[in-house]
């Protein structure tokens, strides 16, 4: 698909012609722009609008801007631009330093990894260079809101958002804070921005479409219908044009169809047995003589049958029905799992920036005094001063090509740094939306920091040899490219991490084999530290399952999606479950050497608890609510898991005996494993 810049000017030609005289500086004109694709136009004025392009109230454009292409599918365009209205709220608009441009520049980069015309982004920095700028930037920025957020700033013709858009999501966005961070003022009075944690993808269940009558007049559409129910329920409602009390309890059976909602199965039928000779065949096969009169079915079966314009004797009927239709309730739902009898709102990341300077002078200068990596610092200081609403991004394209052409030369002692300096930056969901999609290239970043260390899965020594502090911050890395809800969606539905793009190294790895491949070795590494960061991103690629198995619970009705499906494509691998066991069984040893080598003054019962605890934490998002043939319960049973567990809880198991109190071994060994186990 083809990406333009749509550039319009909203001084209609009076900046060119005044601009020298008033400021002293040649401005040619204020800069206004959209980002076109698929005959969309994306722009920024109060929040994020969708129009027809050149529908807008700006007119024309002054000129059009051919930016490249893009193969990205238009969900994941839709998802990433749905994850900027976070930052990009009406509150949060600045002509000056957060406006439409900065958006443009934004969506540029992560569609074809290019920015928009230099002019134009520094516009506002050229604008208050001068006096008359610098004198006059709150008069200026109130006078042109009426233009850039007005009403009629929404005006043109809309466009529907994509279906990849979730109102679940939107909902999420609405509470998050307006520049992407949190603002904590810190004991020393200086100002900290923190990033806010972007939520799981179905961390709200799905919304439910309002249910409907279904009005029929013949067997043939009856019998499809009951048919169609005989998972859930069914409600026949036999009326007539002539029957006066059938007409009281219309509205009330309106309300209970939209109650029951269309993804439920429930059918609410009703038939005028006046309207047609077929239609009072219908009345004929269930021996109806009065209106109204009302029947009821079960999973196929007759329930109930009574008759009657009784308002409150329908609803009460019919709500208990809708109850009894719901699906069993999962037997780990009545055991006493309270860690795990709830919904995963928000994945484990690793925001902590270091000191970038020092980071820096470890990268050494050969490396980082490239203009691509010192516009990525700038970017990640102001984001950390500022927040992301004042930190548009920098030219991450040029970054990935400048770490692919320098990968080589980059010294061993210095990749871990270069690694960290990308796990800080992926905080961002801009970011790292751009890293999960970045196609089409042999030289994509993750590829790049990945193939210092994994090389090709077939492989595992390149890891496993590799230092600590590496393995550290590729694990952080991982986790936080679950910052972004498009990453998420690449992870968990399996998308290709390079799409297309053909590699003779063999290290063009999908990302979620990718993350799943690190995360079954580093539950296997020396060291303890690693298995707990391990075990943190086992958590966060087993949210979605484990949201998925919580919303089936607590649902009202069953669905009739195919869930089993979907759940094994998101649900993580039998490698990685049995190398959370091995990690589990194994972790004595471990953190007994681990000590040793760290020279850990606090004791291994420190650590021997908090990974521990990481693990458990792991493994028992795994377990809560699995179907019986998961592979995870055998692998339990054939490890003695639960006997494992016990001693541990008894006698420390080797670890201390400060992990005897960790509460997760009671929740997993005595509930889980023991009540719970199939």
């Amino acid at each position: 698909m083809d990406v333009q810049l749509y550039v319009y000017d909203l001084s209609q030609g009076l900046a060119r012609q005044y601009s020298r005289a008033l400021t002293g500086v040649q401005i040619d004109a204020i800069y206004h722009t959209s980002i076109v694709v698929n005959n969309v136009e994306y722009f920024y004025g109060h929040g994020i609008h969708r129009k027809v392009p050149g529908s807008t109230h700006h007119g024309r454009p002054m000129s059009v801007v051919d930016l490249g292409k893009t193969d990205l599918p238009l969900d994941v365009i839709e998802e990433y631009i749905e994850s900027l209205e976070e930052i990009y709220t009406p509150e949060s608009y600045d002509l000056f330093v957060h406006n439409c441009n900065n958006f443009s520049q934004d969506l540029a980069m992560f569609l074809v990894g290019k920015s928009i015309p230099d002019d134009i982004r520094t516009l506002p920095e050229t604008f208050l260079r001068t006096p008359i700028g610098q004198m006059l930037r709150g008069q200026i920025d109130q006078s042109m809101r009426r233009m850039t957020q007005a009403p009629d700033a929404a005006a043109g013709q809309n466009v529907s958002r994509t279906s990849a858009s979730r109102a679940a999501a939107q909902s999420t966005f609405n509470k998050l804070a307006s520049n992407g961070t949190t603002t904590l003022a810190e004991p020393n009075g200086t100002t900290v921005h923190r990033l806010t944690p972007t939520a799981i993808i179905n961390a709200k269940p799905p919304p439910q479409s309002p249910g409907h009558v279904y009005n029929i007049s013949s067997l043939t559409e009856l019998d499809s219908l009951l048919e169609a129910a005989k998972q859930s329920c069914a409600v026949i409602f036999f009326t007539s044009a002539t029957c006066p009390p059938c007409k009281i309890v219309y509205p009330t059976y309106d309300e209970l169809a939209a109650e029951a909602g269309a993804e439920s199965g429930a059918k609410l039928i009703k038939v005028d047995i006046s309207v047609s000779p077929s239609a009072h065949a219908v009345a004929q096969r269930y021996q109806v003589r009065a209106t109204p009169t009302f029947i009821t079915f079960l999973r196929g079966e007759k329930q109930d049958e009574w008759s009657g314009a009784n308002p409150a004797q329908l609803m009460g009927n019919v709500r208990l029905l809708l109850q009894m239709a719901r699906p069993p309730q999962h037997q780990h739902a009545t055991l006493k799992l309270p860690t795990f009898q709830r919904i995963i709102e928000t994945p484990i990341m690793y925001t902590r920036t270091p000191p970038l300077d020092k980071l820096l002078a470890k990268i050494g200068p050969e490396f980082s005094q490239d203009q691509s990596v010192q516009d990525l610092v700038a970017y990640i200081k102001t984001r950390e001063d500022k927040g992301m609403a004042e930190a548009p991004l920098p030219n991450l394209h040029s970054f990935s090509a400048h770490l692919a052409a320098k990968s080589a030369s980059v010294p061993q002692e210095a990749r871990f740094a270069v690694i960290d300096l990308v796990r800080v930056a992926a905080a961002d969901p801009r970011v790292s939306s751009f890293l999960a999609t970045e196609h089409g290239e042999e030289h994509g970043t993750l590829n790049t920091v990945f193939s210092w260390t994994i090389g090709k899965t077939s492989d595992p020594s390149g890891f496993t040899d590799a230092p600590y502090n590496i393995q550290a911050v590729l694990l952080q890395l991982a986790c936080n490219l679950f910052s972004s809800n498009v990453a998420q969606e690449q992870i968990f539905q399996r998308h290709n991490l390079n799409a297309g793009a053909g590699s003779s190294s063999g290290s063009l790895l999908s990302l979620r084999v990718a993350t799943e491949w690190l995360a079954v070795h580093s539950l296997l590494s020396p060291h303890a530290n690693a298995r707990s960061m391990a075990a943190a991103l086992v958590y966060n690629l087993a949210s979605y399952t484990h949201n998925r198995r919580i919303h089936a619970q607590t649902a009202t009705v069953p669905t009739t999606g195919g869930s089993n499906e979907d759940e094994d494509a998101a649900t993580p691998g039998d490698d990685l479950s049995a190398a959370l066991l091995e990690s589990i069984t194994s972790l004595a040893s471990v953190t007994s050497s681990t000590d040793t080598k760290t020279g850990n003054s606090s004791g291994k019962g420190s650590t021997s608890k908090e990974t521990l605890h990481a693990l458990l934490l792991a493994l028992g998002m795994l377990l809560y609510a699995a179907p019986p043939d998961n592979m995870l319960w055998d692998l339990c049973r054939a490890m003695d898991i639960r006997e494992v567990l016990k001693d541990i809880r008894t006698t420390g198991g080797g670890l201390g005996d400060e992990v005897k109190t960790e509460p997760l071994l009671r929740e997993i060994g005595d509930e889980l494993l023991g009540k719970g186990g199939f």
